[in-house]
């Protein structure tokens, strides 16, 4: 790759992005779509945030954006995607020719595509424990619904949040449980755990599965070099487990899509995924 000054920039803000493997996945999806795009992961604090993604998006470039400030990126951009109006968040943002900045919210159609590849048969009507509460929640209670799943029930640290999460996006599918306590003996088609529980390698599983008294499957949003304690923790009763890695590389292709306007290499983002995982 060569980088002139006509390249073009691309950035993963959050706080923190040294985990991350976006730099890995898009730049080999650049590299094989042979677009003139560099992608790089900035740690940014809240108040810089505005200033960042303006003048990227003036630039001519774009970004996505991570943890904590998805809900508060959907505030900056000027023209929201149905997605960001839904959820009240945006992960993927770019600029046009007026200087508007543009977002989406690519975590929904990640999550929709990484699901319907994990669960056995169709998502319709599965029964779902939803834990978690922000930007990455909401992606994927929009994505449950949109999917057609029965009914959701919220878990979060706090209620409040969770409330707020069904109120805007559940309608009448989505409850909320205050007390983990209540979920005793529940039976499930599908866990989510949407939290950040799993980013430092000493966080515990964000949920006891012995407290439930059947788990088809559970499905992660954290992903990093090895398995998740969540996974960990469902394979070690028979659970039918995977962590974040393909709904990263499927939002990502999505990102590529807004920012390129052509197909993502998908395959080989999957690689680099790969690759990254155990270098």
């Amino acid at each position: 790759m060569i980088v002139t000054a006509a390249t073009r920039v691309l950035t993963l803000l959050g706080d923190p992005v040294g985990h991350s493997k976006s730099p890995a996945i898009q730049n080999a999806a650049f590299s094989e779509a042979g677009v003139d795009g560099v992608y790089v992961a900035v740690r940014c604090a809240a108040d810089d945030l505005m200033g960042f993604m303006r003048g990227l998006s003036r630039a001519g470039g774009g970004g996505n954006i991570t943890l904590p400030h998805k809900e508060k990126a959907a505030a900056v951009v000027d023209v929201a995607s149905a997605s960001v109006r839904r959820t009240g968040a945006c992960n993927t943002f770019w600029g046009d020719e007026d200087g508007r900045v543009h977002g989406d919210n690519t975590d929904v159609d990640g999550f929709r595509g990484a699901l319907t590849s994990f669960v056995e048969g169709s998502p319709s009507g599965l029964r779902v424990l939803l834990l978690g509460g922000g930007g990455a929640a909401r992606a994927a209670l929009m994505g449950l619904l949109e999917e057609d799943a029965g009914e959701v029930l919220i878990y979060n640290r706090t209620t409040e949040r969770a409330r707020a999460l069904a109120r805007r996006i559940g309608g009448q599918k989505a409850r909320v449980v205050p007390v983990m306590e209540e979920l005793r003996g529940e039976r499930f088609d599908l866990v989510v755990n949407a939290t950040r529980l799993g980013l430092s390698a000493d966080d515990k599983a964000p949920l006891d599965f012995e407290l439930l008294s059947r788990v088809g499957a559970a499905m992660d949003l954290v992903y990093g070099s090895g398995s998740t304690p969540f996974v960990r923790a469902a394979e070690a009763l028979g659970i039918r487990a995977i962590d974040g890695a393909e709904m990263l590389v499927r939002q990502g292709a999505a990102s590529f899509e807004r920012w390129w306007a052509r197909p993502a290499p998908l395959g080989t983002m999957r690689e680099a995924l790969e690759r990254s995982r155990t270098a």
